[in-house]
Order: C-alpha cells, then structure tokens, then sequence
C-alpha cells in the first residue's frame, strides 16, 4: 500500500494519506502512554520527536517537537506507516 505525504498549514504536522486502508474509527493518541496498545500509534511514539498521533478515516497525522527537522523523520514514519499496511503489525 502507498502512503503519501502532505505538508499541513502546521509545520509541525505531516499527514500520511494511506491509499487503500481506512481506519475502524477515529483515535487520537496525545501520548506514548495513550499509545501504548496500539501498535501503529506506539511504533510511531518511539520516534524521536513524536508528540501526538491521530487515526482516521485513510490518513495518519503526526505531530513533531518543534526542534526536531522533518528530513529523517518524516520518511522514517512514512516506512512505519508502510510496514502497518502490509500486515506486520496488528491494528
């Protein structure tokens, strides 16, 4: 499956458009705490940087500290998101 990725009006947020997936419901993850059961949401915690994650519908938008560049991060969470799609994580 194919994530694309798009700037957001906040620097600090990237949305990840997951192309032939959608998400059972809405979730919101304000903390690796919050996070820790779910296994998309909990890898993409583990990130440097990563502040918040929301699931919905087909895309994943995911929140950075303000010091930390989108460069590596961004195609670092992209290749997590792709791995949860192809299965090997569980929903």
């Amino acid at each position: 499956m194919q994530v694309t990725v798009h700037q957001t009006p906040n620097p600090n947020a990237r949305k990840f458009v997951v192309a032939g997936h959608r998400f059972a419901q809405p979730l919101n993850f304000p903390s690796a705490d919050a996070a820790a059961l779910h296994p998309l949401a909990s890898r993409l915690f583990a990130l440097p940087g990563v502040y918040n994650v929301f699931l919905v519908a087909d895309f994943v938008t995911v929140n950075k500290l303000p010091d930390v560049a989108w460069d590596e991060l961004e195609a670092t969470a992209a290749g997590v998101i792709e791995s949860f799609l192809a299965g090997d994580m569980q929903e």
